[in-house]
């Protein structure tokens, strides 16, 4: 479908709108990964951050990074600039798509609730890959679908392109494709079984693929065997960690939901299952007009959870940030089939206004959610040093637990120690004396470390300072001593 001016317009006001819901939280610290990332990435040479795979290492991203870094320094807004604009673009992206499978009114109500989505905009202020991951998958999407109805190879080397990026930004996006191909061959035996099968069907498809393979294949030969050795190390890694349930699909599920709605307890699954039904009723209302879109969004989530199960790895909800933009167009088109069930039983007057007004609805629900970006940084680890340092007194010692003692040496310059095991804990506490414990992920941490636990609880040491964060489980506790 030929968008209007007056849908370019309205797209515009769309786009300004999540440009300023997004600008506030581009100067907030950095947490964690976004450090971790500048430690280990951005500083580095181009070639040196070529050489060598992490799975923390989402790649045409961080170049995009760096490239901003170069241009305008260090500060947080310009090392979250590429996720920003790739998230943005993702709107874009997502209203194309949706315009030609849905039409006007869904393509503009799922770039609105894409506008104000708390996910995406915390996602979208994050310097991480993943909306760079969302744009490529959307436009890989499009041009793949594309692709099947037109015949144009001109399609097919875009929908190369869009491959290439995906998995470049990072590895798993290469689920998608997975399904894609998958999607394809269905597609394939259908029409051969029917006497349906034309020949564009087999080469435009099989040309994206092969190029697009053969390109994401030339970028990753550099880091091949570091790939390799990651990839295999994952299971042993995950069988460790004592949050067995991250790698509970039922948990994803639920923890999406609950950082969406924030501590919701019931009412998240009940939106869940209220969200799940309009998903459902959406593939509904798009069996005719684009019957391959449903099979490919339910098809990737499932691929991804066998395929994560199947090697041990964690399910970060994270992993199915992609999927958002197209379950918010499924929600919207499952809203437009049943306003019009119902408009159906009433007066024109009355029926025609339903879907926008619930389109409208789902906005204002949305718009307090996403509020909650504004209320804490995504984790305050610099207001955690900035705290420690400010109440340090003479002779206090002060260590900081596993991974983010690195942090707190390496990017913030701190003097402090770290505790890796539960007996330098021990040790540590057994001196006399000032002692702070600094401790980043407490729901992990704490677990992993159940001496610290037990202090806290019998009064050994008390809660000085709680900083929250919008990061799940991102608030830092500082824990004192006298």
């Amino acid at each position: 479908m030929t968008p209007t001016r007056g849908d370019r317009l309205a797209l515009g006001a769309i786009m300004a709108l999540a440009l300023a819901l997004r600008l506030p939280v581009m100067t907030g610290p950095l947490w964690f990964d976004e450090i971790v990332t500048v430690q280990t990435h951005l500083t580095s040479g181009w070639g040196e951050m070529l050489s060598s795979y992490s799975m923390n290492h989402h790649y045409l991203h961080n170049l995009a990074a760096k490239l901003s870094m170069s241009l305008f320094g260090d500060a947080p807004w310009s090392i979250r600039l590429p996720a920003l604009i790739f998230g943005l673009l993702g709107i874009w992206a997502m209203w194309r798509l949706a315009l030609d499978l849905g039409g006007r009114l869904p393509a503009l109500g799922t770039a609105l609730l894409m506008a104000l989505s708390y996910h995406h905009i915390w996602f979208s202020t994050n310097a991480r890959g993943y909306t760079g991951l969302a744009l490529f998958s959307t436009l890989g999407v499009l041009y793949f679908l594309r692709g099947l109805r037109s015949g144009r190879r001109a399609d097919w080397i875009r929908f190369a392109a869009c491959l290439a990026a995906t998995i470049f930004t990072h590895l798993t996006a290469a689920f998608l494709y997975l399904t894609l191909g998958l999607v394809w061959l269905a597609l394939i035996l259908l029409r051969a079984r029917t006497g349906t099968i034309e020949r564009a069907t087999v080469t435009g498809p099989l040309v994206g693929f092969l190029l697009g393979g053969f390109v994401t294949l030339a970028l990753y030969a550099p880091v091949v065997p570091s790939l390799l050795a990651e990839v295999s190390g994952v299971a042993k890694t995950s069988a460790g960690d004592p949050m067995q349930e991250y790698q509970n699909p039922f948990w994803t599920i639920y923890e999406g939901l609950r950082t969406g709605l924030g501590n919701a307890g019931a009412l998240a699954v009940m939106v869940g299952l209220l969200a799940g039904a309009l998903i459902l009723c959406g593939a509904m209302a798009l069996r005719r007009r684009a019957p391959l879109f449903a099979p490919i969004v339910f098809g990737h989530v499932a691929l991804t959870v066998l395929l994560l199960l199947a090697v041990g790895m964690r399910i970060w909800p994270r992993f199915f940030f992609t999927d958002i933009p197209f379950l918010l167009f499924l929600i919207v088109m499952g809203t437009g089939l049943v306003c019009g069930r119902f408009a159906a039983r009433l007066p024109a007057r009355l029926g025609a206004p339903l879907f926008p007004l619930a389109i409208l609805a789902m906005a204002l629900v949305s718009a307090p959610l996403a509020a909650r970006n504004y209320g804490a940084p995504k984790q305050d680890l610099a207001g955690a040093y900035g705290a420690v340092e400010l109440a340090r007194v003479p002779g206090e010692r002060v260590f900081a637990i596993s991974y983010s003692g690195e942090i707190f040496s390496g990017y913030f310059g701190a003097d402090w120690g770290t505790i890796w095991t539960e007996e330098e804990y021990r040790a540590a506490a057994a001196q006399p004396g000032p002692l702070t414990i600094v401790v980043t992920f407490p729901a992990r941490n704490l677990r992993e470390y159940p001496a610290i636990e037990a202090d806290l609880q019998a009064g050994r040491l008390t809660e000085r300072t709680v900083l929250p964060g919008t990061l799940g489980d991102g608030y830092v506790l500082i824990l004192h001593r006298d």
